[in-house]
């Protein structure tokens, strides 16, 4: 029986990911956290609807030790625990020196880059090391391997996900996204190197059966990966918006007061505006959506747009992000995962493998041709 450790694993994203491993009847999901009266409260939850085994352990991200992992005596971690931000490789390490394959679901662009500084010592130790195991750039990637095939010259991606307003982020996850929010980034853009900053260039998308939100630049791995991956690529680009217009509208206004030095860390107001978006969320709803559109020529040299789109209901979106890392898990866990090394989530999983893993939520998709 593999033993799957999941850290961060009843945070926002982690909760979502052990109760989709616990329906697997020859694995032990492990909770872990910082608290043990959480992670035992959550296991004993899962416990009384799981097909597998589990347990709960105490465990934090920032000082987990190998001899900690080992002592569990896990065969894959998930490290849900965010923001990656401010977190440096010692999990991951940690993981290389225990012997245990090593997930995240992190999608902070030079975290996510850099994690293949540690391939030599993942392909001496045989364990295989995947960051950004989440929305970006797991699935991103997974929707383009799937399409781009169809143009015989792939030009632009374009990347959209806003979420509904019921999702609940955490303070964590909050203050991960305002931490970008008015910093100046590097995106490839018209064939070259062109600088943006967080939260602004301000526009409108339409989502179909959900409609137009705001969106707004956000900084992610992918701006770096799909150029080095498609290499006659000539424009990157990544949203992220959030339902209620009044709450991406003061986002937006913040990004300005951060950009003229006003607001010098917008990441410390992330108690404060979760719970004003807590105390509004009869706002909105609890439908999200994501799109990946790509733009190119087909074999006639015609232009060409491939618009992919996600659209989840009911809540089930928050399990979009979870999703890759259940994937590699049980993959890894089953002996059929990735070769050992430490690599990006670029394209290791395909489109029907993620569809095929929520067929049982309130997710559809849709590609439209034009």
């Amino acid at each position: 029986m593999s033993r799957i450790l999941v850290i961060g694993g009843c945070g926002a994203f982690g909760a979502r990911v052990s109760k989709r491993l616990v329906r697997e009847p020859n694995l032990e999901v492990i909770v872990a956290g910082r608290r043990a009266d959480a992670a035992a409260a959550y296991a004993a939850e899962l416990a009384r609807m799981a097909r597998s085994k589990v347990s709960h352990a105490v465990l934090d991200a920032v000082s987990a030790a190998p001899e900690d992992i080992g002592a569990l005596r896990a065969s894959v971690l998930i490290n849900a625990s965010g923001p990656f931000q401010a977190q440096s490789y010692g999990l991951a390490r940690a993981c290389i020196g225990a012997g245990c394959h090593y997930i995240d679901l992190a999608d902070a662009r030079a975290f996510v880059t850099g994690i293949t500084q540690l391939d030599a010592e993942a392909r001496a130790a045989g364990v295989s090391v995947v960051s950004g195991a989440s929305s970006v750039p797991g699935l991103s990637s997974a929707v383009i391997e799937a399409h781009a095939g169809e143009l015989k010259r792939l030009d632009a991606v374009d990347i959209g996900i806003s979420p509904g307003n019921s999702f609940d982020p955490g303070v964590a996850t909050t203050a991960s996204i305002l931490s970008g929010i008015g910093k100046p980034y590097g995106v490839f853009s018209d064939g070259r190197q062109q600088t943006v900053y967080g939260w602004q260039g301000l526009r409108r998308h339409r989502f179909p059966q959900v409609g137009a939100r705001w969106m707004s630049n956000v900084d992610v791995p992918d701006l770096d990966l799909l150029p080095a991956r498609y290499l006659r690529l000539k424009t990157v680009r990544f949203n992220a918006g959030v339902e209620v217009w009044m709450f991406h509208l003061a986002l937006w206004g913040l990004s300005w007061l951060v950009r003229a030095g006003l607001v010098r860390d917008p990441a410390a107001l992330a108690p404060h505006l979760l719970g004003a978006k807590r105390r509004l969320r009869f706002l909105g709803s609890d439908q999200g959506g994501m799109s990946v559109t790509l733009y190119g020529r087909d074999a006639q040299n015609e232009p060409r747009t491939i618009e992919w789109t996600l659209i989840a209901r009911a809540g089930d979106g928050p399990y979009v992000p979870a999703m890759p890392s259940v994937i590699l898990a049980k993959r890894l866990a089953a002996g059929t995962g990735s070769a050992p090394g430490a690599r990006p989530c670029l394209a290791l999983f395909t489109l029907p493998d993620f569809e095929a893993e929520v067929s049982d939520l309130d997710i559809a998709f849709r590609v439209h041709r034009r």
